[in-house]
């Protein structure tokens, strides 16, 4: 941890729940190794709360800005004052700046990071036929980012389809060269050259899988969203499978210096 002083430039993760998150440790080392005097803090916030949250926020001086987890990248659009890059068309926020005047300015990063993270590992989204479990905040955003990475073609799987059609449909509509769909469960998941799982189930012990992994084979890479545990259910079901696995937090890795700069931390 940084000495905090006087001058230490407060920053924070709002999520719920919020033991599983793994950015302080990371976005202090981006810190020490800038020489950024500031500290991001870890905040508990149910959604019930999360407009009166940012209230409070909004007039704390010496606050940078923060990051928003599950459950709270939809509702943080809305929130926003303004938002760059393509937020909106995500639908979803996950880094907030606070302006000088209590103005916050949202962005939408994790299908970047997501997507980096997948090539530093040695994986290609281009030319995937790709299955990806949720519709929220960052499943919008690894969709959107994965159809401008060369997808061939993405299978949105959500429990409430309709969520998953507009989905796909803003995706297609954007990126038409990526062929899209929806369901509500796919039937049969070894078609697919990339699993993704940007749900929040595995967060949890009693979790129950955010798809039926029976049909998993070698060959295929299954990816998560999830950073802790470093191993869900999921992965660890694909990998007993034979299934190449990605960890969650490569995602947040490649983007976290995207995050300090929104945050006005880096110049």
């Amino acid at each position: 941890m940084p000495e905090v002083t006087g001058r230490t430039r407060l920053y924070g993760i709002l999520a719920d729940p919020i033991h599983h998150v793994k950015t302080p440790e990371v976005m202090h080392s981006v810190f020490a190794r800038h020489g950024i005097d500031g500290v991001l803090v870890p905040m508990h916030v149910a959604p019930d709360g999360l407009a009166r949250a940012l209230d409070g926020l909004r007039v704390m001086q010496n606050f940078g800005g923060f990051i928003a987890t599950v459950p709270h990248k939809p509702a943080m659009l809305g929130l926003c004052d303004a938002v760059d890059g393509d937020a909106a068309l995500i639908g979803a926020v996950n880094c907030v700046r606070r302006e000088a005047d209590g103005r916050m300015i949202g962005a939408m990063l994790d299908g970047i990071g997501f997507v980096a993270g997948l090539r530093e590992a040695g994986i290609e989204p281009a030319g995937k036929r790709i299955l990806l479990a949720g519709a929220g905040g960052a499943a919008s955003a690894i969709a959107f980012a994965v159809a401008e990475a060369g997808a061939a073609a993405l299978t949105i799987a959500n429990r409430t389809v309709a969520k998953a059609a507009a989905l796909a449909g803003r995706v297609g509509t954007t990126y038409p060269a990526c062929t899209t769909a929806a369901v509500a469960e796919p039937e049969a998941v070894g078609d697919y050259d990339l699993v993704v799982n940007a749900t929040s189930l595995g967060l949890r012990p009693d979790d129950p899988m955010p798809l039926d992994p029976a049909g998993l084979h070698a060959g295929q890479v299954v990816a998560e969203a999830i950073m802790d545990p470093a191993e869900t259910p999921l992965l660890a079901a694909a990998r007993a499978r034979g299934a190449a696995v990605h960890p969650g937090l490569p995602m947040l890795r490649c983007q976290i210096e995207l995050m300090a700069r929104h945050m006005g931390a880096l110049a």
